[in-house]
């Protein structure tokens, strides 16, 4: 008898979505300063096969603890590697874009995912989107740029390669709103996890520094943390539509300001809080629409979603 996969069903759960979120986004905002700390000395190869193979330890127990590996039967193996193959190729894009340019550079250019997410979304995943969501999005980029104010100076390959980085992980999310439809959570980040390791090891050959002990344990921290974020985003995606969390992908810049003044001195200008104020707004006016507009499918078991969310 052939084993058959896990059942698995996806219910939607936006309010919970949003918190996935945003503990992802904290994690994520350690990583990227450990990366941009490392991405000096070590090709961005190495730092993303350290990210990916010790990123196994946390994906690994959490499968253990939340149904075994029984779980990671699948019938899209083939959704898993394109997934990996997309996500790794921006993984290492924006690692790059941390080497070629300003962190604050490259930053603003990654937050394009949103709005390529939200556009994206619409033909690949059928959502809808509608003219209030669309505005908020683009509120909240306006925010951005109003925090950060990209320098006019940045390298042009900089600029390009952060840009395509941004478009990669809109694809990979898109892969994993896709795979959520059927598969559990854990399996979709243990076959990535897996996967990623695997891809980036055989690029290993091309590039190789050998760490001292410090910057050893800072690349095993990179995929430690790396693999926690990682669980927690896949779940955020799972559970509500891209276009209604993605916005959160913000909240990276508050935590940017504070590290930034932690471990650099650098402290937020005027504009950078008043941008930071426009962003959690439209962050906040997305969750109020999203809440409305699911309550009114509970209410009235018949109605349409307004195309106006």
């Amino acid at each position: 008898m052939t084993s058959q996969p896990i059942p698995f069903q996806r219910t939607d759960n936006p309010t919970l979505g949003i918190v996935m979120m945003l503990m992802s986004v904290f994690l994520f905002s350690i990583l990227n300063v450990l990366v941009k700390t490392l991405a000096d000395t070590y090709p961005v190869t190495e730092v993303s096969f350290f990210r990916n193979a010790f990123a196994l330890i946390p994906v690994g127990i959490a499968v253990a603890l939340q149904g075994g590996w029984r779980t990671l039967r699948t019938e899209h193996p083939w959704g898993h590697v394109w997934r990996s193959a997309i996500g790794l190729t921006a993984m290492l894009l924006i690692f790059w874009s941390f080497a070629l340019l300003p962190l604050a550079d490259a930053i603003a250019l990654n937050f394009t995912t949103p709005l390529f997410l939200t556009a994206l979304s619409v033909p690949l995943l059928g959502e809808k989107v509608g003219v209030h969501r669309w505005s908020a999005v683009g509120v909240g980029f306006v925010g951005v740029l109003i925090i950060l104010k990209p320098s006019g100076a940045m390298l042009e390959l900089g600029a390009v390669v952060a840009i395509a980085a941004a478009l990669g992980q809109s694809l990979a999310m898109i892969a994993i709103r896709q795979l959520s439809r059927t598969e559990p959570p854990n399996t979709i980040v243990f076959y990535f996890t897996v996967l990623t390791t695997l891809f980036s090891a055989a690029m290993l050959p091309f590039g190789w520094v050998t760490p001292d002990w410090g910057d050893l344990g800072l690349l095993v921290l990179c995929g430690l943390v790396g693999g926690c974020s990682q669980l927690f985003l896949t779940r955020a995606y799972s559970l509500a539509q891209a276009a209604t969390i993605a916005p959160f992908n913000y909240t990276s810049l508050l935590w940017a300001a504070l590290f930034g003044w932690l471990f650099w001195g650098e402290l937020p200008s005027p504009s950078a809080a008043i941008g930071a104020a426009i962003v959690a707004l439209s962050g906040l006016y997305i969750l109020e629409r999203e809440t409305r507009r699911k309550t009114s499918v509970v209410t009235t078991a018949r109605a349409t979603p307004s195309g106006d969310d």
